[in-house]
């Protein structure tokens, strides 16, 4: 049963990360996205990791993916599309590298039997918040706040991005 419990969450990422691919609208890709995150914390429940799964939910599919999406809408998207457009290889590029993750899924998929791996009660206390906690906060102390200061220096340029772009738009008063 948890088998086919995770064929089908992984079948549910593979569908939102291709959807995300090759929908045309930013906004319907971000939201594919959040589908793909939320079939994603599925995947660490079975995996009995209960904390990422419960993070991946609450932090990457509500806070961030409303952040992605406040940009997005805030940038021009519309010189975007423009640049997407003529760019032709980069669909056969994306052709060869979805063949091939296609068949790298059809080909696990043919060892269904050995497919997940078996938790030992030792693994099982690593998804806890007590062991995520005391390894954040001790050995990959530098590395989180890096990552804080980078991602509110992301926000900022990108603030400021949007800010340039309302700023050259000119007035018909």
């Amino acid at each position: 049963m948890v088998t086919y419990v995770f064929i089908f969450l992984a079948l549910l990422a593979l569908g939102a990360a291709v959807g995300m691919v090759v929908s045309k609208n930013t906004v319907n890709s971000a939201l594919f996205l959040v589908l793909n995150m939320v079939a994603l914390a599925g995947v660490y429940l079975i995996l009995e990791a209960q904390f990422l799964a419960v993070i991946q939910v609450l932090v990457y599919a509500g806070a961030i993916m409303v952040l992605f999406l406040f940009v997005i809408m805030l940038l021009n998207l519309d010189a975007e599309k423009s640049l997407f457009n003529k760019f032709r290889v980069k669909y056969f590029v994306a052709f060869l590298l979805g063949i091939t993750v296609l068949s790298q899924v059809l080909y696990s998929l043919g060892n269904v039997s050995d497919m997940l791996p078996e938790i030992s009660p030792d693994m099982a206390q690593v998804g806890t918040v007590e062991a995520v906690g005391d390894v954040l906060f001790t050995e990959y102390l530098l590395p989180f706040e890096i990552t804080g200061i980078l991602l509110t220096a992301a926000v900022v340029g990108a603030l400021l991005i949007a800010q340039h772009n309302v700023k050259s738009v000119p007035k018909n008063d």
